[in-house]
Formats: C-alpha cells, sequence, structure tokens
C-alpha cells in the first residue's frame, strides 16, 4: 500500500452565534468570502456525529487563495458548550494567527467591531510585532506584522 502524503492545511473550522457578524469581522481583517451555503442532513451528521443537522457555513479565504477559515452556525442541533473565551493557557485549540502589514491600522478598524487587544502589543526581537485580540464572539485572534525580511522560519533556524 502506497502511504499517503499531506497534501495542504485547507481550513480551521470555527463555530460562531451570527455568521454575518462573523463574515463581517474576517473581511476587515482581509479574508475573502469564498461562497456561503447550508449543509443538512444526515450525511453531514455521519462526519461530525451529530445525526440529522442544519449548519449555515461561509468560507473564507487568505488573499494568497491557500489558507481558509469555515465559519459555521449550527441550526440544528443547537450548540452545548462554549470555550471562547476561556484563558490561552486551556486544553484545546488556542487561535488563528493571521500576518498583516500594518498592524496598527488594523486595530483602529477591528475595535469598530468590538475587538479588544488580550494586553498588548508586543516585539519578538527585530522579527515581529505581534498581539492577540479578542475579536468578534470573544474569538482568539493572533495578529503579527513582519519587520524587515526575517521570517519566523529564520528564527527558528537562527534557535537550532
Amino acid at each position: 500500500m502506497v502511504k499517503s502524503k499531506l497534501m495542504e492545511m485547507h481550513n480551521v473550522g470555527i463555530v460562531v452565534e451570527s455568521l454575518d457578524k462573523a463574515i463581517e469581522f474576517f473581511l476587515e481583517i482581509g479574508l475573502t468570502l469564498e461562497g456561503r451555503m447550508m449543509v443538512e442532513g444526515e450525511w453531514a451528521g455521519r462526519v461530525t456525529g451529530l445525526g440529522n443537522q442544519s449548519v449555515e457555513v461561509a468560507m473564507m479565504v487568505t488573499p494568497d487563495g491557500y489558507s481558509r477559515l469555515e465559519l459555521s452556525q449550527f441550526l440544528h442541533p443547537k450548540t452545548i458548550a462554549d470555550h471562547r473565551t476561556n484563558p490561552v493557557n486551556s486544553l484545546g485549540y488556542l487561535r488563528v494567527m493571521f500576518r498583516v502589514d500594518n498592524l496598527d491600522e488594523l486595530l483602529v478598524r477591528l475595535e469598530k467591531h468590538g475587538a479588544r487587544v488580550v494586553d498588548e502589543v508586543v516585539q519578538f526581537g527585530d522579527a515581529y510585532r505581534l498581539c492577540y485580540v479578542r475579536g468578534v464572539e470573544g474569538l482568539l485572534i493572533g495578529l503579527a506584522e513582519q519587520l524587515g525580511n526575517k521570517t519566523a522560519t529564520d528564527i527558528v533556524e537562527d534557535n537550532n
């Protein structure tokens, strides 16, 4: 048997209360709405283990076309847990991080959507300015502005 190989990371899924508000927020960051649709029925429930379900889904894509967020609003069954505002050292998925070209300007625009910096914007060496924000519905989002030409890969290689 031929061993399977990883082709790409297609998307990260985020469950939200309001699909419209989440789409507006991620549009403000710079993602594009690739499509929006209902995903319903028992076939979908066999993937998720939820049985007969009804979910409205919006696929958001980054400007380079390679990375996506799948935003989901469950209509049936209703959501049963909420861990969006747990501290960053909680088990499970932490956050999604985006590289942006003007962090300060973006933070001003995101404030209009209710986003708040978790603590402060910090500088990581001479490579990045970064912060976490609590965005729409309390979602934790990381934002990083690259300084100069040094990338995250360069930093990792320098420290090995």
